[in-house]
């Protein structure tokens, strides 16, 4: 049994006869809700951080069904499948691919860090910055080995999976489930997974109605940005985030441009096809937000059910891309801001930690930020109190983190769609093109 994924309203809505018109398109809503931010915030600030709720709230109503989404679109995908030997070597070519392409990103963000030096002139006294503003951070951070995290996957009890929202802890259940239910037979567990898939239109159904009100959360996240830590105080950082967000966009443009050159779909169309979520993403600053609708979207390209299911949840782990540029990247920032002089073997070292610890760091916000605190716990000879210095821009980062780990997400279902022979090239290329 294949269900198709229910629709969500939020630009994934079926094509009609007539376009709306353009102030009800969701994409158009959302950047004039960050445009307005953008005014408010700089002209009332006060008022604008009085918004931050709007978007906090938006950001929990999303968070709120996801793991209902997840689970019921991995079990109902898996249960339906012929062959369970797909499933295992889509999470195997799919892993391959995360670690590969993330690996990459760290490597890339190390290289631009040694060559721009964007820390230099800083000249920062350590003992001046403010060490307890980064000590709650500290105290979440710890850097897991290979055993810690794997044993991590595996919930206390499958509710608690869902009552923590840990995506990882979801997919694992949901996996199992689905197994259960395929080995079961189709006439024994069918009603229940008529049950299961009922469930999905009815969350995909909430998903319909909260996305209705993701400008308003726009609008509260992005006030609340520029209101507490304001444009001008961007100037003292500007190198870092002028670097960060161009070696951004060069990532997105050339390194996941050419993957999909060589799967053989125009990278630029699919931006365009996924223009309301990342326009979201960068209001919000957290790529979450975007899963149910990227998940839709996806399936309505041609992807299996199955497969978005299996690729996007553990992509939001395994594959953070944006998360690997800005992990190597601020290391060195700090280092060079504090005058503390790297060898290649402690470069290594922290390239070798990040490969690691950026895999706990996925789409929530201030996970990246303490997955780069547990890395530098690492390498001692890097003040951690240094991580204060971007402390107060780490919003701004954030940003482009979770835009570039929500595209490449995307991008890598679409690969691993096109490899799996479930997508025809000129079939995604009229869709897209639609």
């Amino acid at each position: 049994m294949m269900a198709t994924l229910p629709t969500v309203e939020a630009g994934v809505s079926q094509k009609v006869s007539s376009k709306p018109p353009f102030y009800r398109v969701l994409w158009v809503q959302v950047l004039v809700a960050m445009l307005a931010a953008l005014v408010l915030g700089y002209l009332r600030p006060e008022q604008a951080v009085a918004m931050k709720p709007l978007g906090d709230a938006f950001i929990r109503a999303i968070s709120m069904i996801i793991t209902l989404i997840i689970f019921c679109t991995v079990v109902t995908g898996i249960a339906g499948m012929q062959s369970l030997k797909k499933v295992g070597r889509v999470g195997g070519l799919a892993l391959i691919y995360f670690e590969v392409v993330s690996t990459l990103a760290l490597l890339i963000g190390l290289v631009v860090g040694t060559v721009v030096h964007p820390g230099s002139g800083f000249n920062v006294n350590v003992a001046t910055l403010d060490a307890k503003s980064v000590a709650e951070y500290a105290g979440q951070a710890k850097a897991q080995s290979v055993a810690e995290f794997l044993v991590h996957i595996i919930p206390n009890t499958m509710v608690d999976a869902f009552a923590k929202g840990d995506i990882l802890e979801v997919v694992f259940v949901a996996l199992l489930f689905g197994f259960a239910l395929s080995a079961a037979g189709q006439a024994r567990v069918k009603p229940l997974i008529n049950l299961i898939d009922a469930l999905s239109h009815a969350v995909f159904g909430v998903a319909n109605i909260l996305m209705k009100f993701a400008p308003i959360g726009a609008f509260g996240a992005m006030a609340y940005t520029v209101g507490k830590y304001g444009l001008g105080s961007l100037g003292p950082l500007a190198r870092l985030m002028g670097t960060f967000w161009l070696t951004s966009v060069l990532f997105v443009v050339i390194v996941l441009g050419a993957v999909a050159w060589a799967a053989r779909f125009n990278l630029f169309r699919f931006l365009a096809y996924i223009k309301e979520e990342i326009l979201l993403v960068l209001a919000v600053s957290s790529s979450e937000t975007a899963i149910p609708t990227l998940m839709a979207k996806l399936e309505r390209l041609g992807c299996s059910k199955s497969l978005v299911g299996l690729v996007v949840p553990t992509g939001y782990t395994f594959n953070t891309d944006g998360t690997s540029l800005y992990m190597t990247m601020a290391a060195l920032f700090v280092a060079q801001a504090t005058n503390t002089h790297l060898t290649l073997t402690q470069q290594l070292t922290i390239f070798a930690v990040a490969i690691l610890t950026s895999k706990g760091a996925s789409g929530v916000q201030g996970a990246s930020f303490i997955a780069l605190v547990g890395t530098l716990s690492v390498v001692p000879t890097i003040p951690v109190a240094g991580m204060a210095l971007i402390l107060g821009i780490d919003r701004f980062l954030s940003m482009f983190r979770a835009v570039v780990n929500m595209i490449g997400n995307g991008v890598a279902t679409l690969v691993l769609a096109r490899w799996e022979g479930e997508l025809g090239v000129e079939a995604l290329r009229r869709n897209l093109a639609q």
